[in-house]
């Protein structure tokens, strides 16, 4: 079994960086290629892509507790690495859409982009609170009312006012990922098992 120390030692914070080689462990390959592979389903399915992509991007928490291949040394910069590929591939669909629902995605892609730089540069996660990913969002939103509501259009009017609970949300889930950390001390999948355990007694 993982010691904690070798668990959450990735995930504490982003500004303690270490040094090593270009290579990657056989953890962080196959970490990668799920996250890699789980961004390509958008590029058939726009909305239901976009929710599994998101999924898949949360697999490693648990890949991460559940696989002992070489552990993954710098959690939080291949994280935002990663997130290029479904934010990429969110972008390619984006930009066949027309109108004030590209022109925003493609702001969004930009100033989240602005932001994992910065990220990068810094070393630190208050960094992420400033640049929050809104584009996901977004692009999720878009796409679902594309799928569902077709008639619906959406004005610049209308972006701006959907932006406002779309930002709001998204900067909540920075805040408790990066501002207040309050995940960094839980294993995911002790969450689930807790969570469960939870549920269970309530029903009996």
């Amino acid at each position: 079994m993982r010691d904690a120390a070798r668990v959450y030692s990735p995930r504490v914070r982003a500004s303690r960086r270490v040094a090593y080689p270009v290579s990657m462990t056989a953890e962080e390959l196959v970490i990668s290629a799920a996250r890699i592979g789980g961004a390509l389903f958008v590029l058939r399915w726009a909305f239901a892509g976009s929710l599994l992509a998101i999924l898949i991007d949360f697999s490693d928490l648990f890949m991460m507790n559940l696989l002992d291949m070489g552990g993954v040394r710098d959690y939080q910069s291949l994280d935002k690495w990663l997130d290029l590929a479904y934010m990429l591939t969110f972008l390619w669909v984006a930009l066949r859409w027309s109108g004030p629902t590209r022109a925003v995605a493609v702001a969004l892609f930009a100033f989240r982009i602005i932001g994992v730089l910065a990220f990068e540069a810094l070393g630190e996660r208050w960094v992420l609170l400033l640049f929050p990913n809104v584009f996901e969002f977004w692009f999720v939103f878009a796409a679902g009312a594309r799928r569902f509501a077709p008639e619906y259009e959406l004005t610049w009017r209308r972006s701006a006012v959907w932006l406002i609970p779309l930002t709001a949300l998204k900067e909540a889930q920075e805040y408790a990922l990066h501002g207040a950390q309050w995940l960094d001390n839980y294993r995911a999948v002790d969450v689930v098992i807790d969570g469960w355990r939870w549920v269970t007694r309530a029903e009996s």
